[in-house]
């Protein structure tokens, strides 16, 4: 019985590695998207499947060969009825044999060694071509910061950016920082993943073919709350992403319904951490708030971004998320829901 469940086991691990299934998943925030590596939607995701379909395809011949030849071996060589006890002659040493086996894996390993080099020097590209767009990215324990030098905008968690003109794909140029720990930047249908590193700039980059919400996910443990470090690409059509940039580039806009709860995010401990353009919240250690109701999610993907959820996030963030540098502010009653009030209005 234990066989049969390895055997299972084992032909269900081989499919799920060698057919590009699309499955589908949800997040916090209930919206079901595509985290088939097979199906990737920029250059460097395709040119990194091909390249994995390469190796699949090798390691499943090698694998047909080993296999067919135990067969047969195993088959044509076994004991039959009426053969003796004694051993068989032993032949030892085979000149084209033994060539064989030296001179194909050598032509595989070389093959390999030249798509490798081929790929990696189409993929990493180290300073930013003219016409591409630049991001910042800076991974934090545990959420990700996104700064737009063009747009001078600063967001939280989920990156937005344009598909481009007549639906050729506009590069997107990251420049990825970490402000402590090791994490890892990984979209898997528009790129490969690669490490963000303290006091280091390591660079990504990827064109997307279509529009579309793709989901990521920090890919090196870095802490309490690694699982809880997701990150969400927007791919918008040009002008869909001119009314997003237009719509970040604002200042807060002031409401006086709810000027009582201003005054408590003003006048707390808030400020030293979150930026609210248009006001004197000019805190960098925390995402920036300026347009906080514009996004899905809050705690980088923890929970839907929704005035119960961001109640229960402001009274106790380790409710949430265990471990979350943000600390209970001690705001309660009517006083955190005239706080909740402000916030819902930073769109």
């Amino acid at each position: 019985m234990p066989l049969e469940r390895a055997r299972r086991s084992l032909v269900a691990g081989l499919i799920a590695w060698m057919i590009p299934l699309e499955v589908l998943a949800k997040d916090a925030s209930n919206v079901p998207f595509n985290t088939g590596v097979f199906s990737g939607v920029s250059t460097p995701a395709i040119a990194t499947q091909n390249f994995a379909w390469l190796v699949t395809g090798i390691c499943a011949a090698i694998f047909v060969v080993v296999v067919v030849v135990g067969a047969i071996t195993i088959i044509r060589f076994r004991k039959r009825p009426g053969d003796d006890d004694r051993e068989p002659p032993q032949i030892y040493g085979s000149n084209p044999l033994e060539l064989a086996w030296t001179v194909i894996p050598l032509i595989i390993v070389f093959l390999l060694a030249i798509v490798t080099a081929r790929t990696i020097a189409e993929l990493q590209i180290d300073e930013m071509p003219e016409g591409w767009m630049p991001v910042t990215v800076v991974g934090h324990q545990w959420w990700w910061e996104f700064q737009y030098p063009e747009y001078g905008i600063t967001t939280a968690n989920e990156l937005h950016i344009p598909l481009g003109e007549a639906g050729a794909g506009r590069p997107t140029f990251l420049t990825l920082e970490s402000e402590d720990v090791i994490h890892s930047f990984w979209i898997p249908l528009l790129s490969g993943k690669i490490d963000v590193i303290p006091n280091r700039n390591n660079h990504l980059w990827f064109d997307p073919l279509e529009t579309g919400l793709f989901v990521g996910q920090c890919s090196e443990y870095c802490g309490t709350q690694h699982a809880n470090m997701l990150l969400r690409v927007y791919v918008h059509t040009p002008e869909e992403f001119k009314r997003w940039a237009a719509n970040q580039q604002r200042d807060a806009v002031e409401n006086l319904a709810v000027d009582r709860g201003r005054k408590i995010f003003l006048t707390t401990a808030c400020i030293n951490c979150h930026t609210v353009k248009g006001t004197v919240a000019t805190g960098q250690f925390g995402p920036d708030l300026t347009h906080l109701m514009s996004r899905h999610t809050l705690g980088a993907g923890v929970a839907p971004l929704t005035a119960a959820n961001l109640r229960d996030w402001v009274a106790d963030p380790a409710h949430l998320k265990p471990g979350a540098r943000m600390p209970a502010m001690g705001v309660q009653g009517r006083a955190l829901d005239q706080l909740i009030a402000y916030l819902m209005t930073l769109k």
